[in-house]
């Protein structure tokens, strides 16, 4: 701890953060969850576990004279039998909603992954501390973004001055759902996941419900959606089912019908956004299941291969190209009834043009340049006042 400054320690409760939807009181402090307890109860899956607790979207949001912050944490951080050890995560400050600061922390527990195995193993370790000085005198609304891709467990926040929750101005609040690319994987910072900036350029409130392999139709997600105060709703489908090779298309159709069902129940004329798959060659006519390609592991490089036979979508096996068909028939089905149901097709934010430029450095996954464009485009497309976020009855 900085001992320049006279601290004042301030409990992080659920009035100063943002983007989470649970939060759990653990032995370090608390931790941010993105899906409730009901949910993580319904299901023993470790990927969706690890993923719906890293934080992304999730940030620390104050009003404050301080002109330093520090934050204590415990973070979570991933090693991969046979890879280089991958960076810290990053913590982004923002200062009247301007990038003000940029921190990574040291330390924390680590989970050794062995996907050649399929084994994990967890190790504790200790708690670090991020630190933000010299930032502007006066009042100023403070947000630090926590790592998008770092579970993180929150033990302490200090600052040289009170600090105080930022009461509700109004802005619609974005409630988005979707795979691993809307979780942010290979986005360079917490900010610049492609949700977090078209959430910026739209300027509305982002709830994340991005996880990493877990965009998987599940029941219990649809109903955290249902039950979640939002005023605009994106559900990004596809990529994870054909990754998993986890349904065929008889039972895709209904599960989709049912998905929306439930979050209608909640959200009935809340204006909401059917995005099908960004492009990935990998799947685009390829079944899954998706495996990944350890070839060039030592260097620092893990891409991935599409094990099925794209014979078998005779027999109903998914590709992003009959997701996206079916998906814009269901829509176009339902949206008769329902004027405030809209349709996207992912490859309007990332299509052949733009894998040729940028293209995806392990065949899934798009890298920060793409990030951005992506979320520019989202954007564009979505926060208009002609776009589907518009409200049809209202």
């Amino acid at each position: 701890m900085d001992s320049k400054h006279d601290w004042i320690t301030t409990e992080i409760t659920a009035d100063l953060l943002r983007g989470a939807l649970d939060l759990e009181r653990t032995a370090h402090g608390v931790l941010p969850h993105r899906l409730p307890a009901r949910a993580r109860a319904q299901c023993a899956d470790g990927q969706l576990a690890m993923a719906e607790s890293q934080p992304s979207g999730v940030r620390l949001v104050f009003r404050t004279r301080a002109t330093a912050v520090e934050l204590d944490a415990l973070p979570t951080k991933r090693v991969y039998v046979g890879a280089p050890p991958r960076p810290d995560g990053v913590y982004d400050l923002l200062v009247d909603g301007r990038l003000a600061g940029r921190a990574s922390m040291p330390g924390g527990n680590t989970l050794t992954i062995d996907m050649a195995a399929g084994t994990a193993e967890r190790r504790p370790g200790p708690t670090g501390t991020v630190r933000f000085g010299d930032l502007p005198d006066g009042i100023k609304n403070v947000e630090i973004w926590l790592p998008h891709n770092e579970t993180t467990e929150l033990a302490a926040l200090r600052t040289d001055a009170p600090v105080e929750p930022i009461p509700d101005h109004g802005r619609k609040v974005w409630l988005h759902h979707g795979s691993s690319i809307s979780h942010g994987s290979d986005a360079a910072s917490p900010t610049t996941t492609w949700p977090a900036l078209a959430a910026s350029l739209g300027g509305v409130e982002l709830i994340n419900l991005g996880m990493s392999g877990s965009a998987l139709l599940d029941p219990f997600t649809a109903r955290a959606l249902r039950d979640t105060p939002a005023d605009l709703i994106s559900l990004k489908i596809g990529i994870n089912l054909v990754n998993a090779d986890l349904m065929r298309l008889r039972a895709f159709t209904p599960a989709v019908h049912g998905f929306l069902d439930t979050v209608r129940d909640g959200h009935p004329t809340t204006p909401l956004l059917v995005v099908s798959p960004l492009l990935c060659p990998l799947h685009e006519d390829t079944p899954g299941p998706c495996a990944p390609d350890f070839s060039n592991l030592s260097a620092g490089k893990l891409q991935f291969t599409a094990m099925g036979d794209p014979s078998e979508t005779a027999s109903g096996k998914l590709t992003l190209r009959v997701i996206r068909d079916e998906l814009a028939r269901i829509v176009q089905q339902r949206a008769a009834d329902d004027p405030n149901l809209h349709y996207l097709d992912g490859r309007a934010l990332y299509g052949e043009s733009d894998f040729t430029e940028l293209p995806l450095p392990d065949q899934l996954h798009p890298d920060a340049a793409a990030h951005r464009r992506i979320g520019e485009r989202f954007a564009r497309l979505a926060f208009t006042p002609e776009g589907p976020f518009t409200d049809r009855t209202a």
